[in-house]
């Protein structure tokens, strides 16, 4: 995963183990810290490149990117498990989703989807206002869609049985 939100969502699943969860988040926001300076050094005048922020309401922004990182996740639990797992068409509808979370909250929220992909532009640039919704929102997100899959398709909602 490139997403901490979704590992998040993995682990409170059953899907990851604790013991490989601060491995996985650790790598993601050093990764994410790292491809922001990259971008920073390779265009120095456009200090804030990949940044997010919300354009609207803070209350707006935090909801769309919980709604938004919930269908991510919903999606995502949905196609990875069984003989979807390793089919293509388990990546067209994670990319398919992301694509259109991006139209309908990139006006509003920046739809990050992602705290990583948020929080590593933000700290390299050093503009860290309202970072908090795109940790909060996306991490809540991902940990609702879990008892939601599992009211809607019981058992069979992530793959791990009664563990999920």
């Amino acid at each position: 995963h490139l997403n901490p939100a979704v590992s998040l969502g993995f682990w409170f699943s059953g899907r990851l183990p604790a013991r490989k969860l601060p491995t996985y988040l650790l790598t993601q926001f050093a990764a994410a810290v790292a491809a922001a300076a990259l971008l920073r050094g390779l265009f120095p005048m456009h200090a804030d490149l990949g940044g997010t922020m919300p354009s609207g309401d803070v209350t707006q922004s935090l909801i769309l990117e919980f709604v938004l990182t919930f269908l991510l996740m919903s999606v995502i639990f949905n196609v990875s498990t069984g003989h979807m797992e390793k089919g293509i068409m388990a990546g067209v509808a994670v990319g398919g989703t992301v694509a259109l979370a991006s139209l309908m909250g990139g006006p509003v929220s920046g739809a990050a989807l992602n705290p990583a992909r948020a929080l590593g532009p933000a700290l390299v640039s050093g503009k860290l206002a309202h970072q908090w919704i795109y940790v909060v929102g996306p991490v809540l997100g991902a940990l609702a869609a879990r008892p939601v899959c599992r009211l809607v398709q019981g058992d069979g909602c992530c793959g791990v049985g009664d563990e999920c």
